[in-house]
């Protein structure tokens, strides 16, 4: 079993062996070759570099937009969630300052969801699927360079993930109870009452 969670020590942080006695050394030469791949060490000299110079400085959309220009992103996807349109068109308009900008809603298709059997919101009128594979041929065939995600739902941000051949990210993650900042339930002691109860 591997378990960092909780943990105050990080001897790791400052290379040093792990304090709770976890080994990782087998992981060791492998991780580093991986790391030596062109593809990833520029990713990781790239992300590394924003981390170490603006760190606590950027927002989460600045940091894209960077990346993405350090990174010599020409055509970026964004994949989102019908729902949220408007949140879509305020960050392609701001991303159309220096990349090529596609975006493509879940719902493109119209694929009934009655065609696999899914259960819907409300059974007595047509709902089509979130289409996230589909969104996924669409960006691949234009070629993308970034595919970033907006609020798609559970399972089918993992799907577009699973098959996108551009590199993704993750701007918004759905969550409508907590306005789409899924981590404040970590923060809240009710929550944490209720959910820990599970």
């Amino acid at each position: 079993m591997v378990n960092c969670a909780g943990c105050k020590i990080l001897s790791c942080y400052k290379g040093e062996e792990c304090a709770r006695g976890q080994n990782f050394s087998a992981y060791d030469a492998p991780v580093r070759e991986e790391y030596a791949k062109n593809e990833n060490s520029k990713i990781m000299e790239v992300s590394t570099r924003i981390e170490g110079e603006h760190y606590m400085e950027w927002t989460r959309i600045e940091e894209i937009i960077n990346f993405a220009d350090e990174m010599d992103y020409k055509r970026i996807g964004i994949a989102h969630c019908a729902g949220l349109t408007d949140e879509t068109k305020i960050l392609k308009d701001i991303l159309d300052d220096k990349f090529e900008v596609h975006a493509i809603c879940c719902k493109f298709s119209g694929i009934d969801k009655k065609d696999f059997n899914l259960v819907q919101v409300k059974p007595n009128r047509y709902e089509a699927i979130c289409n996230s594979i589909g969104q996924d041929q669409i960006l691949n065939d234009l070629n993308t360079d970034l595919n970033i995600i907006v609020g798609l739902c559970i399972g089918h941000d993992i799907l577009f993930s699973k098959y996108s051949k551009a590199p993704v990210t993750t701007f918004i993650v759905k969550d409508r109870v907590t306005g789409h900042n899924p981590v404040v339930t970590l923060y809240s002691k009710y929550y944490q009452r209720i959910l820990l109860k599970k």
